[in-house]
């Protein structure tokens, strides 16, 4: 697959990413409060159904930079297809903050997972799936 095709597909990921994440939560929803969305998720509910909530307000907060930007920075660091992303607080260089969790398949068919510091677009680490 050529970069720009490999380019194209990031830049469509990001884009369907996006807009999922935009889609919004109600002025009244309590996750507008700002810091709701450090709350753990009810127990009835899987800890995935707000995360885009969650990525929209913290990128609406400067928290976090846009998803086109970090794909761009993921393809020119590992090459490959990002099939999966997740944005997840950690504990960085004893800090919480937002990282970016890729999973890309490699050229040679390895599945890697990709860290990011979702504030910086730094390459916190790429280990083998």
């Amino acid at each position: 697959m050529t970069h720009h095709i490999r380019y194209r597909r990031l830049q469509a990921l990001g884009l369907i990413l996006c807009l999922g994440w935009a889609s919004g939560a109600s002025a009244d929803d309590p996750q507008d409060a700002g810091q709701a969305d450090l709350a753990p998720a009810p127990a009835q509910k899987h800890h995935h159904d707000h995360d885009h909530d969650r990525a929209r307000h913290a990128r609406h907060r400067g928290e976090i930079r846009p998803m086109a930007e970090i794909l761009t920075l993921v393809a020119a660091e590992v090459p490959g297809e990002v099939i999966e992303v997740e944005l997840e607080r950690e504990r960085v260089d004893d800090h919480l903050c937002w990282v970016y969790e890729l999973k890309v398949l490699a050229p040679d068919g390895r599945l890697l997972e990709v860290e990011i510091d979702a504030s910086s677009g730094r390459l916190l680490e790429v280990e083998e799936d």
